[in-house]
C-alpha cells in the first residue's frame, strides 16, 4: 500500500493572526503562494495515484500550485466547523473561558448554516475521508494526497493512527507543509512531519514550519 501524503495549505491573513478560519473563503498571502510552489519538487518525489482537495480556495490553489493535477474536491476535507468562534483568536476566547482548549471543549454554537462542530464530528468526518483514501489506494500502488487545513489534518492523523479526534491535538502542522503517514509491519505509522522542503525564497525568509498561530 502507498502512502497518505498530508498538505496543508500555505499562509493566508487569518492564519497569519492566529483568526479561526474554517467556512471563510480567505485567499492565500503571496508568501502563502511561495510555500505552495516550494512543495512541488518534494511531491514530485512521489507516485501519485489519487488527490482529494478541500474546496475552500486557499486549499484548491495550494494544489494547483505544488503541482497536483486532477485533485477531486471533497467537502469532507474541510476544515472544522468553528460556529461562533469563526474568526476569533484564542486568545480573545480566553477572555471568556480561560480554561478553553478546541480539541476537548469544541466550539460555541453559530450560525445555522455553520453551527460548528464537536471534535467526535470532525472524527466522524475524518473516518468517512480515510475511507474514500483507502479506496484509492487499494487501486494503485502509488500514493494518495490530500490538501486540506490545519486542525482537520491533525484530526485525519490520530484517527489514521489509531487515536481520538481529541489526540489531533498532539501534530502541530504548520501552513504550506507536507507530512507523510506510511505504514511499517502492517500498522500506520508517522513517516514524515510538517515538512518544508526549502525555508527561503526570493524575497527572503519564510514563517518556519510550526511557528504560525495555533488557530487556522
Amino acid at each position: 500500500m502507498g502512502d497518505l501524503l498530508l498538505v496543508r495549505h500555505g499562509e493566508t491573513e487569518w492564519s497569519l493572526s492566529g483568526r479561526h478560519t474554517g467556512s471563510t473563503d480567505v485567499p492565500l498571502t503571496d508568501n502563502g503562494r511561495e510555500h505552495a510552489r516550494r512543495l512541488a519538487p518534494l511531491i514530485a518525489r512521489h507516485h501519485i495515484a489519487a488527490a482529494f482537495v478541500s474546496p475552500m480556495s486557499r486549499a484548491r490553489e495550494t494544489a494547483q500550485l505544488a503541482g497536483i493535477g486532477g485533485a477531486r474536491v471533497d467537502a469532507d476535507l474541510s476544515e472544522w466547523d468553528y460556529g461562533g468562534y469563526e474568526g476569533i483568536t484564542t486568545v480573545e476566547i480566553h477572555r471568556e473561558r480561560p480554561d478553553w482548549f478546541l480539541f476537548t471543549d469544541g466550539v460555541t454554537a453559530g450560525p445555522p448554516e455553520h453551527p460548528g462542530e464537536s471534535p467526535e464530528q470532525v472524527g466522524a468526518r475524518a473516518e468517512r475521508m480515510l475511507a474514500k483514501i483507502d479506496a484509492a489506494l487499494a487501486e494503485s500502488e502509488g500514493s494518495v494526497v490530500v490538501v486540506s487545513h490545519g486542525h482537520f489534518l491533525r484530526v485525519l492523523t490520530a484517527r489514521r493512527l489509531g487515536l481520538t479526534a481529541q489526540s489531533g491535538a498532539l501534530f502541530q502542522l504548520g501552513t504550506g507543509t507536507m507530512s507523510r503517514l506510511s505504514t511499517e509491519h502492517r500498522r500506520h505509522v508517522v513517516a514524515g512531519w510538517n515538512v518544508r522542503p526549502d525555508a527561503y525564497c526570493s524575497h527572503g525568509p519564510l514563517t518556519p514550519a510550526g511557528e504560525a498561530p495555533e488557530q487556522r
